[in-house]
């Protein structure tokens, strides 16, 4: 007989803490303060400091002035390589435009792979390596790919989690540059 109370309180309590973390978790569904570009969107942009592929150093004083569009993404990301072509074809329509810089910063890979990938879609942004993630974590990023458009101004006015398509890139461009749409 005490075995039978005894499991009935083990049952009553398990079923007591899943309860408990069934609420939790669900006051917590679309409460992320600081993920999803949330941090950062409407407000400076983070200081970035990160080597380039070519092995020179990129600061936020180089981006000072500038119309920023920046990727995070690595190559082995199926969603980063779905994106692929649409970084190309923008970075390709823009690549003479003097207000803007492309920045894709890679997080999670390695130089060697990212350099192969560079040589074979030539893409006309400019790449820098996240090694610590600091870059990401500041803009908030929640994995990859993940895309901010920034202002001359150094604010940031858009984010999209997941990849882009040209048309988004072209409305987060147009937006950097004050023609904000919705």
């Amino acid at each position: 007989m005490k075995t039978r109370h005894r499991a009935r309180w083990i049952a009553l309590t398990v079923g007591l803490a899943v309860a408990i973390f069934g609420v939790i978790l669900a006051t917590q569904v679309n409460n992320e303060p600081t993920y999803k570009g949330g941090v950062v969107l409407g407000k400076p942009a983070p200081t970035v400091s990160l080597q380039k592929l070519d092995g020179s150093k990129l600061t936020s004083a180089n981006l000072s002035g500038k119309v920023v569009i920046v990727n995070f993404w690595n190559t082995w990301c199926i969603p980063c390589q779905q994106e692929a072509n649409a970084i190309a074809s923008f970075g390709q329509a823009h690549k003479n435009d003097p207000d803007l810089v492309m920045l894709s910063v890679v997080r999670d890979d390695t130089k060697a792979a990212v350099s192969s990938w560079q040589k074979q879609h030539q893409s006309p942004w400019t790449i820098a390596f996240d090694p610590s993630s600091q870059a990401a974590i500041d803009f908030g990023t929640t994995g990859q790919p993940e895309t901010y458009a920034i202002a001359a101004d150094g604010t940031v006015v858009a984010s999209q989690l997941g990849p882009v398509g040209t048309g988004n890139l072209d409305s987060m461009l147009a937006c950097a540059r004050g023609s904000c749409q919705g």
